[in-house]
């Protein structure tokens, strides 16, 4: 138990770490510091900051494929797709470091690239599973074409929005807002609603201003 308990604390240190000042700027020392623990007693469990950086990814990927598992007959309604675009940016923020310095860690973490991949492409899908079920509804009037369009959009504003926000705060990064991207998300579907599920997006997003 000890021994889990002290694996737990490195990654969660890791992770505030990583979030806080970026991958790239922590070492194995710096967290063995934080932690006030011997740099022997963190390569006990981890042999390398990359071993820390791929078991974080691990639980991210495992959060990421329980999140995107949309059922493809679902009838899902705007409530519910407020509820998921939440929780995704809520996995976001707590894993931003992979996202606002995206390009570099995955060149850095090789054996990443493929598997960030392969979640990029469910988020696709999961995206494209919602506004399916809006259209068979009747609530999304969209072409195929602009279904395509609007999808990637999607991917692309839930990959770089950490970045995005950031930008406004780069000597905090802890003060990212995951409310303000579900709202820049939500309003990416306005074009394509009836009038009154346009009233009902504009109602529901403000909360998460």
């Amino acid at each position: 138990m000890k021994k889990m308990k002290t694996r737990d604390r490195i990654l969660e240190a890791s992770l505030m770490l990583f979030n806080s000042i970026g991958e790239p700027n922590v070492t194995t020392l710096l967290i063995s510091d934080e932690l006030e623990i011997s740099p022997g007693n963190l390569y006990y469990h981890f042999k390398s900051k990359g071993d820390i950086v791929g078991e974080l990814f691990a639980s991210y990927e495992h959060k990421m494929h329980d999140l995107l598992a949309v059922p493809e007959d679902a009838t899902i309604s705007l409530d519910q797709q407020s509820f998921f675009l939440h929780l995704l940016f809520e996995t976001v923020a707590r894993y931003r470091f992979l996202y606002q310095d995206l390009v570099n860690v995955l060149s850095r973490y090789e054996q990443l690239q493929t598997r960030f991949r392969r979640i990029l492409k469910k988020k696709t899908h999961g995206f494209r599973v919602i506004c399916e079920s809006f259209r068979r509804q009747g609530v999304m009037e969209i072409t195929d074409g602009e279904l395509d369009a609007l999808c990637d959009q999607l991917t692309l504003t839930a990959c770089y929005w950490s970045s995005f926000d950031s930008l406004s705060h780069l000597d905090d990064r802890d003060s990212m807002d995951p409310g303000r991207g579900v709202y820049q998300m939500m309003h990416l579907l306005l074009p394509y609603l009836g009038p009154d599920e346009k009233e009902q997006i504009y109602l529901m997003s403000r909360d998460y201003l």
